[in-house]
This record gives C-alpha cells, structure tokens and sequence, in this order.
C-alpha cells in the first residue's frame, strides 16, 4: 500500500527541521565523517605502531605455560618481588597482585611462567620455600596451581577466535534480512565494518597497555558486538521509519542526519547508564586491586564508548556513502 504521508516534492532542510525535528537543528554527522574517520584511523595507527614495538601478550590459557598462586601478609615491594621470582627461573614470568576482599586469604600474587612444559611440584615447593626463606615476615603460602599445554591454549585460543567469526557473520546476516528496505546488504556490510572498529579498539587497548589477552578479551568483544550491533540496529531502524515517511527521493544523508538527530539522546542515555555501571565496577576491582576484574572493565568502558561512536560515526556515514555510490552507478548506466 502507497504511504500517505510522503511529501510530493523534495523538501528543503529547514522544511524538514520544522515539520519533522520540531524546528530543531539537525546535526550533521555525514558532512563531518572525514574527522570521524580520521580519528579513528589516527587510534588504529597508533595501536599498530605499539602492537609492531610491543607486541602482544598473551595469558598462558592461550600460550601455554604455569600460574602460581601464593598469599602472603603484609606490604611488599612489587617490583622487588616480581625480579626475586625472574631471578630464579629461566622462564619470561608476569605477576599480578590482588586482595581477597572476603578477608580468606589476604593479599595475593599470582605468578604466570610461560613455556610448553608443565611445571613440576618440587619445583614449585622449592619456589615456596625460597619466598618464605626471603620473606619471613610475610608468611608466604601457595594456595593454587594450574599448568596448560600450549597446543591446548593455541586450540582454546582459535576456538574462541571461530566464535566470534560466526558472531559477526550471524550479526550480518541478521541485519541483511531485516533492513532489506534500506538496501539490506550495504546495512549489513557497514555493521560489520563497524563491529571491526570495536574489535580493533578492545585489541588496541590490550596492545597499548600491555594487558595479557585471555579469556576476558573473547568475553568483552562479545558483548561488546551484541551492544555495538543493537546500537546500529536502532538507528538503521529509525533510518527506514524516516525513509518511508520521507520518501526515496529525499538525499540519504539527510535521512540518516534526521535519524541519528533524534535516536542520540536515547543512544548517549544508554550508554552513560551502562557505562556508568562499568566504571563503579571499574574503580572498585581498582581499589582492591583485583586485576582479572580490571582486565575485564576497562577493555568494557573502551568497548562501549566505541560502539556507541562506531554506530553513528562509522556504520551511518559508510551506508551513506555506499547509497551515494550505488545511486551514481544506476544514474551511469541510463
């Protein structure tokens, strides 16, 4: 069935201020996507140059290799224990320390040793014995050993890599059905394009500041695809509500600035609501110094600012430029 409500003749951008956006301005976000994509593009490049300096690092459930846990009381030096444990094995070792917050254990180390070979217990015993020989005032204990094989953490590291794939192109597919309206392939394509934009800055993030990849990087970039795609979705939604009621022949651009004009206040509520969620859990596991908990949050505080800005400033602008392309070559060939 016709729609009714299609204006007869293209309207003019005050027009639609006045009639559609209650005579607010409409922002427009596609006029400004070259500084979009150049801030994104300037982040990427320098994650790349410190991933080429740096390097990755990853945690022992993907490289294979040997944590131990020990408790201890007191204060102590980190940077003193961490070269006492380097010096008395020939293995690359990282530490992270923490706080038993139920009071159980008091303060803990946890010590990751790198290699293919498991760990044996006499020298872990001898380990123990050498901290509480040099720490004899912090009453060290060693409460938990788990040792991996590195080709069962390169195996876990490429079956959590496959989830995400299928993910992502499940996520496409799902976008590409439903926005057929609004030419469901380009819609498709664009999320994803997006959702590459949100991977890329969770990855950068571990890169930038050394955080050890682990399982806690697969767990947020796949929250954080489902809460970048819902975002997409929303204004794409708005963006075919707004086409059917504009009609074809009104510029794409200012469709999609009229829709994202009037989703952003919903979009950037969201956000902060969650985001602020996050950033409470954030300081807390900071105050306590619980670092698995900190190497979940803040990748989730980077992840949700990038998808909320990959939805408006990436998706939108691509789909628009794709449209733009699409309509110039039909125009071509007549």
């Amino acid at each position: 069935m016709k729609n009714n409500f299609q204006p007869k003749t293209q309207m003019t951008n005050e027009e639609i201020c006045q009639k559609y956006n209650n005579g607010r301005r409409i922002i427009d976000f596609v006029g400004h996507k070259k500084i979009f994509f150049g801030i994104s593009l300037a982040i990427i490049a320098i994650g790349i140059i410190c991933n080429i300096i740096f390097g990755v690092a990853l945690d022992i459930q993907f490289s294979g290799g040997t944590t131990l846990k020990f408790s201890y009381s007191g204060q102590i030096d980190q940077n003193e224990l961490y070269q006492f444990i380097q010096d008395k094995t020939t293995d690359r070792i990282s530490t992270s320390f923490s706080t038993d917050i139920m009071g159980n254990s008091g303060n803990n180390v946890s010590v990751q040793f790198s290699g293919n070979d498991a760990m044996s217990t006499d020298i872990q015993q001898s380990l123990e014995a050498d901290l509480q020989k040099e720490y004899p005032d912090n009453n060290f204990k060693c409460l938990e050993s788990n040792s991996i094989d590195a080709s069962m953490g390169f195996n876990f590291l490429m079956k959590c890599l496959t989830a995400v794939a299928i993910a992502c192109i499940l996520m496409v597919l799902y976008v590409t059905v439903r926005f057929k309206k609004i030419g469901g392939l380009s819609a498709g394509f664009t999320a994803l394009a997006a959702l590459f934009h949100d991977v890329a800055m969770i990855y950068f993030l571990y890169v930038i500041f050394r955080i050890p990849i682990d399982s806690n990087f697969i767990a947020v970039v796949l929250m954080i695809l489902g809460y970048s795609l819902n975002d997409t979705i929303v204004i794409y939604d708005r963006v075919r509500e707004e086409r059917r009621i504009l009609g074809r022949k009104t510029d794409v651009a200012t469709i999609f600035n009229l829709s994202c004009t009037k989703s952003l206040k919903r979009t950037i509520m969201t956000s902060v609501t969650t985001l602020s969620a996050i950033v409470i859990v954030y300081i807390v596991a900071l105050f306590f110094n619980i670092a698995s908990v900190q190497s979940f949050a803040l990748p989730m505080i980077i992840g949700l600012i990038s998808g909320c800005y990959s939805s408006i400033c990436i998706a939108g602008p691509l789909w628009v430029m794709w449209q733009n392309h699409k309509k110039a070559k039909k125009s071509a060939k007549k």
